[in-house]
């Protein structure tokens, strides 16, 4: 890949307010990521930055005083300790964060606030973290959600080749999951013709869940403007064969149709229940505030 260019910027907010989704606070310490997935929504958002999707990978920029702004936001009367997803629209742990180190900074802020939320990653660098994480999930009930849509690793060289290999994100998960962290899956999105065979789902969930997940979730192709054309590139250069079918499929609209995904979902759900995951969050262990640890004296 082509060597990035990396900007260094203050941040004015830490918090994203989100609606349509199941999280109400996003928080994203990077713009762009170099992963360079084909398929990531967030290309789209470098065009408010007035360049192409195709610059998603190499022009990166880093919130260098996030950490700082988030603490000041966490303090104020308003708020009152909502759960904060982290990674929505880069990844936290792409290579950049080895040096920068601000995802861990911001981790260390909401572990002193003990704000409960959660982290989205392909990154194998959140080992690092595991001593805030493990104080995070024992006092804030914090979750983190591995990406993995294939054990392909041929095939993720060529949709995702800035990512780790497949076996690096599952010895990860291993490791998360023995400190004692719940470790999710994001089997997504789901490839039609290139990761929705039975065999590429079932071989997934088992090694998830042999090494440690709580629970896998999955969802299917979406190609918005902006995404679409690189994708749809990307795909003809990689795949000849699958452009038409790709045409066809998203020619409407940029989601798939229902019978698509709710057919997806259904084998899923039937994996993941196979492989005794129970997909229910109301059951999820309740964390320990560290006050409720101190004695009256």
């Amino acid at each position: 890949m082509v060597p990035p260019v990396v900007h260094e910027i203050q941040a004015r907010t830490a918090l994203n307010a989100v609606q349509g989704m199941p999280f109400k606070w996003s928080l994203n310490p990077y713009k762009g990521c170099r992963h360079a997935c084909t398929y990531c929504y967030a290309r789209a958002y470098h065009a408010y930055l007035d360049l192409p999707a195709s610059a998603f990978e190499t022009q990166l920029f880093v919130k260098t005083n996030l950490a700082e702004v988030l603490r000041e936001e966490l303090r104020r009367p308003g708020w009152h300790g909502e759960p904060i997803t982290i990674g929505t629209a880069t990844d936290p742990y792409q290579p950049l964060e080895a040096q920068y180190r601000i995802t861990r900074q911001c981790l260390e802020v909401l572990a002193d606030a003990e704000n409960p939320g959660s982290v989205t990653t392909k990154g194998t660098l959140i080992r690092r973290d595991i001593d805030v994480l493990t104080d995070l999930t024992r006092f804030a009930g914090f979750t983190v959600n591995m990406s993995l849509i294939s054990l392909d690793r041929d095939l993720l060289q060529k949709l995702e080749p800035g990512a780790p290999s497949p076996t690096s994100r599952l010895q990860t998960i291993g490791k998360l999951a023995a400190a004692g962290i719940s470790v999710s899956v994001f089997l997504a999105p789901v490839l039609p013709g290139l990761t929705d065979d039975v065999e590429s789902l079932t071989d997934l969930v088992r090694a998830a869940a042999e090494h440690g997940a709580s629970d896998v979730w999955t969802g299917a192709l979406r190609l918005p403007p902006g995404v679409k054309e690189y994708f749809m590139q990307a795909v003809a250069e990689a795949f000849p064969e699958l452009p038409p079918s790709y045409e066809q499929l998203y020619a409407a609209r940029p989601t798939l149709n229902t019978g698509y995904q709710l057919r997806i979902e259904g084998q899923v759900s039937g994996l993941r229940e196979k492989a005794g995951m129970s997909h229910a969050l109301i059951e999820a262990p309740q964390p320990t505030r560290r006050r409720q640890l101190a004695l009256p004296i």
